[in-house]
């Protein structure tokens, strides 16, 4: 148990059997009345984002999450695998809660993630990854009807639109968070 005046952005709170993260507090002491804690708390699991007023000094429960750095090691049916850098220990993680990263994992690139009483909570890649481009169309010198993008496929499946010089085979940086193209990386 913690009180609201120790609230931190980035902490877990276990509110009505649900796991919310702080996103943003702020401590009001208006003129009159009581101090108060407005906070924005993000599910956990859905993603669902609340505003909450607690009044200041109010006991809230802090879940521990344990955010550990693992390693993808492979797909098993609608389960990736991952496996703790420290312990080797193995750990299945549902599709629901790797959701859109899938689309940049590939096998050993490693991840930050959340596990709350041994239940995966959510996988966290690194702000870009480096992929290889498995198919593009070549761009044709002197269109711009598309504003000088097309569409690539990556080594993962995933399609993201790159700039009319990007040929196949070129490994390229892209953001995990939007799929925007970064760059080539020389080789």
């Amino acid at each position: 148990m913690a009180s609201t005046n120790d609230l931190k952005n980035g902490m877990t709170l276990s509110i009505d059997g649900n796991l919310w993260n702080v996103v943003e507090f702020q401590h009001v002491k208006p003129g009159k009345g009581g101090a108060f804690v407005r906070t924005t708390l993000k599910n956990v699991t859905s993603g669902k984002v609340v505003d909450r007023t607690f009044n200041a000094g109010t006991k809230v429960e802090v879940a521990t999450v344990d955010r550990r750095e693992m390693s993808f090691l492979y797909r098993d049916g609608t389960d990736f695998v991952f496996m703790d850098a420290e312990t080797y220990d193995q750990l299945p993680i549902p599709e629901q809660v790797v959701g859109g990263n899938a689309d940049y994992l590939l096998e050993n690139a490693t991840a930050q993630v959340a596990v709350h009483d041994g239940l995966p909570l959510y996988v966290e890649l690194p702000a870009s990854v480096e992929l290889v481009i498995t198919h593009t169309d070549p761009g044709l010198q002197g269109d711009r009807s598309t504003g000088g993008n097309k569409p690539a496929t990556l080594e993962t499946g995933a399609t993201v639109q790159v700039p009319l010089f990007v040929t196949t085979g070129e490994k390229i940086k892209v953001d995990t968070r939007d799929g925007r193209y970064l760059g080539r990386i020389s080789s």
